[in-house]
């Protein structure tokens, strides 16, 4: 029987940057902890991403202490505090979500301003400001921060491996930016998993990841590269999108840990059905 493990796990504390990579980490109710916890968004609340705005893709983010360390080139360091003092209360839109979220400080807003050279603010989403996954996909316990939709996206490394392998590409995983990365199971096993264990959570997995962008966005450059795209539209389109990854729910709290076994609970069919 093939043994899966979680051979990764990323955070991207602040939505549309680089992310972080850690051994281990909590998983509070909205997913990881400090995943997505803060968002850009313009002067009209709507919030900012690498689909408009690829030179995203070259912020940084660090975590040292009580401290959010932010990096860009040219660019002074920038300090938040993980636990930020009470900003304005200020409507946040992620899609067709909107909420309230708090401002952190002008000098912060100057530093992302000046960086993207267009106004704009960081937001934080305060705990007290829930914010419901798609009824359609979710229970009504399901609460999410300032990700697209769902509090995990997971991913085989043999999927991208089969990908890299059919379009003759050597893509890195940051480029699809998942929370969870599974090592061990088959390319595209996850495409047929509808419950699965990780250490002492349950995850539901009900929808399949349709991706945009940002794929073609080299995250170490910021420039855009159509091969990325072909390669998902050659071998992973259905119903005019191209799917690649699943997400993903959880059932608990906990912490989660690289190594821990991948225990498949359920299978159904293939989503999407490629």
């Amino acid at each position: 029987m093939i043994q899966s493990f979680l051979g990764e796990i990323i955070l991207y504390p602040i939505k549309s940057v680089a992310g972080i990579s850690v051994k281990q980490w909590p998983v509070v109710k909205t997913g990881l902890l400090y995943d997505r916890q803060w968002m850009l968004i313009d002067e009209h609340g709507q919030f900012l991403s690498q689909r408009k705005l690829p030179k995203m893709a070259l912020i940084k983010t660090a975590i040292q202490d009580d401290k959010l360390m932010v990096s860009a080139p040219t660019m002074t360091d920038l300090s938040i505090a993980l636990k930020p003092a009470e900003g304005e209360w200020l409507e946040a839109n992620v899609w067709e979500y909107t909420g309230q979220a708090r401002s952190v400080s002008a000098e912060v807003d100057q530093w992302f301003s000046q960086f993207l050279e267009l106004p704009c603010r960081l937001v934080y989403h305060p705990e007290e400001s829930l914010r419901a996954v798609d009824p359609e996909y979710a229970l009504d316990t399901d609460s999410v921060a300032f990700s697209d939709g769902f509090p995990f996206l997971l991913v085989s490394e043999n999927s991208l491996n089969v990908l890299n392998e059919s379009a003759q590409l050597n893509l890195t995983m940051a480029r699809f930016r998942p929370n969870l990365v599974v090592t061990g199971c088959k390319a595209y096993a996850e495409d047929a998993w509808r419950e699965i264990r990780i250490a002492e959570i349950d995850f539901r997995l009900p929808k399949p990841c349709s991706r945009c962008s940002i794929p073609a966005i080299d995250p170490d450059t910021a420039l855009i590269e159509k091969a990325p795209l072909t390669a998902l539209n050659n071998t992973r389109k259905w119903q005019n999108k191209v799917y690649f990854g699943q997400n993903a729910i959880h059932n608990q709290t906990g912490f989660l840990s690289v190594g821990d076994e991948v225990h498949v609970n359920k299978l159904g069919e293939q989503q999407p059905p490629l």
